[in-house]
């Protein structure tokens, strides 16, 4: 039973995502810059924000029920955006001799593309009020936990406190 809600959760976030792609496709996007494909280029960018940010802030800061994960990230993300369009209308300019708004689109969607999941991941780094989940993320924000750090701290906690520590180290050299 669980499988089969994990495939209905995929195939609910993939009709909204699909839906949203063939509005927005066929909006004033659709028609912006031509010969340039506005839309699938907005659609892709918009797209690697919204995974950046979202499968960021569910790995590291809120739990959340898998299936709504799926819906998300396989479903509406995978839906909305698509690398065979891109290849396709690539190929399109390409065939009719628009080589530089092909050369544009490769480039700026690969660059543009990978800044938006970057701005997606440390925009919900940022999200203020909700703890870090992930020990990899909390070390990645607030360094490795060493031995040294754990020192400064039990050091840092005795002049506070007025009592003294005596780590295992100290004790073998006495």
């Amino acid at each position: 039973m669980d499988t089969l809600t994990k495939y209905l959760a995929v195939a609910a976030g993939g009709a909204v995502g699909a839906m949203l792609r063939y509005y927005l496709t066929l909006s004033g996007l659709g028609r912006t810059a031509q010969p340039f494909p506005t839309a699938t280029f907005v659609i892709n960018i918009t797209g690697s924000f919204i995974i950046g940010f979202f499968l960021t802030l569910v790995t590291e800061r809120i739990p959340i029920n898998p299936h709504v994960r799926l819906a998300v990230a396989v479903g509406f993300v995978g839906a909305y955006t698509t690398f065979s369009t891109f290849e396709y209308e690539t190929a399109r300019l390409l065939e009719g001799k628009d080589f530089v708004y092909a050369f544009l689109y490769v480039v700026l969607s690969f660059a543009v593309g990978f800044g938006a999941v970057w701005a997606g991941i440390i925009l919900a780094r940022q999200v203020e009020g909700v703890p870090v989940t992930s020990r990899l993320a909390d070390e990645y924000w607030r360094g490795p936990v060493t031995e040294r750090a754990l020192e400064r701290g039990a050091t840092a906690i005795s002049q506070a406190t007025g009592i003294e520590s005596m780590s295992v180290d100290d004790e073998d050299s006495k």
